[in-house]
């Protein structure tokens, strides 16, 4: 295969047609602000609150099928989007999933395929839980529970979606992961190594899938004013309230921000860059897109790190891929 090849040509002319059909108005226009998303599938984790929330109004708002998962059903947030979906007509549905559950992942996946009537177009893994505070004051609970949401929820979705993705020859999985796995501030706890892992697995997941139809785009959001920043400071009280006193006082430098972090900015910017790659044409989908309207530091990372995996793979026999997913 020649080494030239883009990424959408690799994708193959049947997949880059049946997105196009799927969604003609959306592949021929210019991105927009407000794509249209008719004729796809959303599967979407985390829809309790914040970026899962709005999202999967938004996506369903532009016309998309969304499947919102949640876990711990029945409960006022998978209500309130059943309410917005029949007051606004919307053709979006609620189905429970707990990312940590095996058995939950399966069932609802099977759920989310009856409702799409085969394979899921677009899978977001967005569930998230953080904790902070110094590695050392992180027990086995809080870690364990961090990678089993943030990492292997990821995996357990992707696993679960991709043989009907594969038959088909065509899906996308948007994985959001966030300047933390990028680059790591002092007592960030666990939270950066979680989120490093999701970009590590997204990445090789992208050269994997690639020769199959099927891309992979990691979000990179910075700090925005959701509903996460109030579980951390809960979660983070509960594990400060096991720690000992003495393993606690080792670390005086450490103090709990009580406040919301993100400032102003609005949430809705993350849903809107989804959207807008949901659209656009298979084989022109960035392998990562960072969102924040302040600073992203983190893009000089990126950019280093896309020139040393087009230099490590760029002379063998993996050297598609890597053209078809970094261009």
């Amino acid at each position: 295969m020649d080494d030239t090849l883009n990424r959408r040509a690799f994708l193959g002319a049947g997949a880059a047609a049946a997105v196009t059909a799927a969604a003609p108005a959306a592949a021929q226009a210019p991105a927009a602000e407000a794509p249209s998303l008719r004729g796809r599938s959303v599967l979407i984790t985390g829809t309790s609150s914040g970026f899962g929330h709005l999202g999967a109004l938004h996506y369903a708002r532009l016309g998309a099928k969304v499947i919102a998962t949640m876990r711990n059903m029945p409960r006022p947030e998978a209500q309130a989007l059943m309410d917005a979906a029949r007051s606004e007509r919307l053709d979006l549905h609620v189905v429970e999933i707990d990312v940590q559950s095996d058995r939950s992942v399966a069932s609802g996946v099977s759920e989310a395929q009856r409702l799409a009537g085969g394979a899921i177009d677009v899978l977001v893994n967005n569930a998230g839980i953080p904790y902070t505070g110094p590695v050392e004051l992180q027990d086995m609970a809080a870690t364990q529970a961090m990678f089993d949401t943030n990492v292997l929820g990821y995996h357990r979705m992707a696993r679960a979606v991709l043989p009907a993705m594969r038959a088909k020859r065509s899906g996308l999985i948007i994985n959001v992961s966030s300047q933390l796995g990028r680059m790591v501030i002092p007592f960030g706890g666990v939270y950066s190594a979680t989120k490093y892992a999701v970009e590590a697995l997204s990445e090789q997941m992208a050269y994997e899938l690639a020769p199959r139809g099927i891309e992979v785009t990691i979000i990179q959001p910075g700090g925005y004013p959701t509903d996460i920043w109030d579980n951390r400071i809960r979660l983070t009280r509960e594990l400060l309230a096991r720690t000992p006193d003495a393993l606690e006082a080792g670390y005086p430098e450490f103090q709990l921000r009580e406040s919301s972090l993100g400032g102003s900015t609005d949430p809705a910017d993350v849903p809107r860059a989804i959207a807008e790659i949901i659209a656009m044409p298979a084989g022109t989908r960035p392998l990562r897109r960072a969102v924040h309207p302040g600073p992203k530091p983190h893009e000089a990372i990126n950019r280093v790190s896309a020139e040393v995996q087009r230099q490590v793979l760029g002379r063998g026999p993996y050297a598609p891929w890597a053209e078809a997913v970094l261009g």
